[in-house]
C-alpha cells in the first residue's frame, strides 16, 4: 500500500489509516484504503470524482462525536489501489455495497458528495436493505456536459496515453504546472478563491504525483462519465438516465444539500430533485462552491447533524 512521510490519516483517525481488500466490479482484487473514528450507527462518507478521503478533512471530527464515520479512498483514488482499464458503467455501486459489507452491519448512513452522491442513489435504489439515511450534496443528477474545462480536455486525450505517461511517471516532472491546473479548477468550485491554501493543493494532488495509475483512474472514470452524459442528452440507454427514472423509489429518509453559488450543477438541479424523491428535505448551503464539505463545513455539518438526529 501507498505510504506518505507525512501521514495525514494518523491525524485524522485514531487508528491512522486501514486496508480492506475486496472484489472490484471486474472481479479483481483491490486493497482500498479507510479510516474511522467514533462509536455508534455507521455513517460512511463518500467522496467525488477526483478526489479522495482528504475531501473530508472538516466532517470527521464533529460527525464521530455521535456515530462511527466511516471514509474510504474509492478504488484508483487517493491512498487505495489501482486497477487497468478497461472498467465498466456504474462499478463504483458494485464497489460500495462490497465495501458497506464488510466494514458494517446494515443498514447504514451514507453522506456523499458529487458523483458520490450519484452512486450512493444508485445504491439506495438497488439495494434499499443496506441504507437507512442518505445525505447528497451538489448531486450531478442533471447533467447537461463535463462541468470544467479541464475535465474537457482529460476526456478527449487517448486512454493508453494518459496509461503510458502514468505509468512512466511522466507527470511528476510537471508537478508545479499540475499544482497550478489544479488551483485554477479548485477556483472553480470555491465560493472565495482566497481561502485555497498551498497544504490543500499539495494534498489533493498528492496521489497523481506519487502514486502511478491514479490520474489513469481518474481520466478512465471521466470518460466513461462524459460517454455517459452524450448518451443522457441523446436519448439512448445510460446509468444516468436509469437513476433518474427511479428517483420515486428512493424510500429512506434524504436530505438534499445544495450549495447557492454551485458553478458546476445549479441550484434549480437540487430543487428538482427534491420534487422527484418521495419525503426529501432540501437546504440551501450559502455562500458556498459546488465542493461544500469543506467550503461551508460548520454549515454543512449542522444541517447533517439536525437530519440525522430528527430522521
Amino acid at each position: 500500500m501507498k505510504t506518505t512521510s507525512t501521514d495525514w490519516w494518523q491525524q485524522t483517525f485514531p487508528s491512522g489509516r486501514k486496508t480492506l481488500t475486496i472484489q472490484d466490479a471486474s472481479q479483481r482484487q483491490v486493497t482500498l484504503a479507510y479510516g474511522e473514528a467514533g462509536v455508534g450507527q455507521p455513517l460512511f462518507l463518500l467522496h467525488g470524482l477526483g478526489s479522495w478521503s482528504y475531501n473530508w478533512r472538516h466532517n470527521v471530527h464533529p460527525l464521530s462525536q455521535y456515530f462511527r464515520v466511516i471514509c474510504f479512498d474509492a478504488k484508483g483514488y487517493g491512498f487505495s489501489q489501482t486497477a487497468s482499464p478497461p472498467e465498466v458503467i456504474g462499478h463504483q455501486v458494485i464497489e460500495l455495497v462490497r465495501v458497506i459489507n464488510a466494514l458494517a452491519e446494515p443498514p447504514v448512513t451514507l453522506v456523499a458528495e458529487s458523483l458520490g452522491a450519484l452512486v450512493a442513489l444508485a445504491v439506495a435504489q438497488s439495494y434499499p436493505q443496506l441504507i437507512e439515511r442518505l445525505v447528497l450534496i451538489n448531486v450531478p443528477i442533471f447533467p447537461q456536459k463535463l462541468p470544467s474545462w479541464g475535465m474537457e480536455i482529460i476526456a478527449a486525450v487517448p486512454l493508453p496515453l494518459i496509461e503510458w505517461l502514468d505509468q512512466q511517471q511522466l507527470i511528476r516532472p510537471f508537478q508545479p504546472i499540475v499544482q497550478w491546473m489544479t488551483q485554477l479548477v479548485r477556483q472553480e468550485v470555491v465560493y472565495d478563491p482566497t481561502s485555497i491554501n498551498d497544504e490543500e493543493i499539495h494534498w489533493l494532488t498528492y496521489p497523481y504525483l506519487n502514486f502511478p495509475g491514479t490520474f489513469t483512474q481518474f481520466a478512465t472514470d471521466l470518460q466513461l462519465a462524459a460517454q455517459e452524459i452524450e448518451r443522457c442528452q441523446q436519448g439512448r440507454p445510460n446509468w444516468i438516465s436509469t437513476i433518474q427514472q427511479n428517483l420515486a423509489n428512493v424510500t429512506c429518509p434524504v436530505l438534499i444539500l445544495w450549495s447557492d453559488c454551485d458553478r458546476w450543477f445549479p441550484l434549480q438541479d437540487g430543487e428538482k430533485l427534491r420534487d422527484q424523491i418521495p419525503n426529501a428535505q432540501f437546504q440551501v448551503i450559502p455562500n458556498c462552491g459546488h465542493v461544500a464539505s469543506s467550503g461551508n463545513p460548520a454549515v454543512v455539518n449542522a444541517a447533517i447533524l439536525q437530519f440525522l438526529k430528527s430522521a
